[in-house]
């Protein structure tokens, strides 16, 4: 699967699809690109719990 943006929303589902096992693709540019490049990814949803 691919995610293109990879901003708040992106990121969520993207992360999501990702923790329940697909190999999710995301396409991301400028400052989320590079916050993701040094920090990685980090969901904290109520919902789905922080991963």
């Amino acid at each position: 699967m691919a995610v293109v943006g990879a901003g708040g929303t992106g990121g969520y589902y993207g992360g999501a699809l990702a923790r329940a096992g697909n190999h999710v693709t995301m396409i991301a540019r400028g400052p989320h690109l590079a916050a993701i490049r040094a920090n990685g990814l980090q969901v904290n949803s109520v919902l789905l719990g922080d991963f």
